[in-house]
């Protein structure tokens, strides 16, 4: 029985991809790191931002990733003073799994602050009984902050489901001994996901109905 589902945040609930890669490409050009494209950007969505950093100019010095990092935050909120459009099915999805007593929690790479102000702005926090960003434990693709969101609901790993757009999301869930379900329209391909053996991946989130 499924008591749990975890969700991704970008590129899972929410169409925010555009708007990181644009934000990261601009904070890399004005901090003079080597030019970087759209996919590199996409590839890294999902890992906190020191991770995801590191990963894309692995070249270049501390001090100009965290010059990257420093403009990447100024440039991304200030885009994202609206919030971005959900996915088609996940206000439903949302909905349906409280009406049917499913917990719902978020495990992003997004910082605490981030997170905060994106669910106010979209109004979604009343859906979500835990939330963990990658700024309070360890980036995905390590399980820990899969881990601290049953420890604290009280539930097993048998008995949640994690879902995601990117690897990152379903390895987590592997390595926590959690059942996974990708999402065919974020981030990473549908080969990069099924690597990771999820149960499913989905074209539309109305579709985990199906599964649970």
């Amino acid at each position: 029985m499924t008591k749990l589902v975890i969700f991704d945040w970008d590129g899972t609930l929410f169409d925010s991809i555009g708007r990181i890669c644009t934000a990261m490409l601009r904070a890399g050009r004005q901090a003079g790191v080597a030019e970087r494209t759209h996919a590199d950007i996409q590839d890294i969505i999902g890992l906190s931002l020191d991770v995801a950093i590191h990963k894309v100019w692995p070249e270049e010095s501390d001090l100009a990733r965290q010059q990257v990092a420093t403009l990447y935050k100024e440039f991304y909120v200030a885009s994202d003073q609206t919030p971005p459009k959900p996915y088609p099915g996940v206000m439903e999805i949302l909905s349906w799994l409280q009406q049917q007593g499913v917990q719902i929690a978020v495990a992003t790479g997004k910082t605490r602050r981030g997170l905060d102000r994106v669910m106010a702005l979209s109004q979604t926090q009343h859906f979500f009984a835990a939330t963990r960003c990658a700024d309070e434990t360890i980036s995905k693709p390590d399980p820990l902050m899969l881990k601290e969101i049953l420890d604290e609901l009280g539930v097993l790993p048998s008995e949640a489901i994690m879902v995601g757009d990117t690897e990152y999301d379903l390895e987590m869930a592997q390595r926590a001994g959690m059942r996974s379900v990708g999402l065919d329209y974020g981030a990473h391909s549908t080969e990069r996901l099924w690597r990771h053996e999820p149960i499913a991946v989905l074209g539309n989130l109305m579709q985990l109905k199906e599964l649970l």
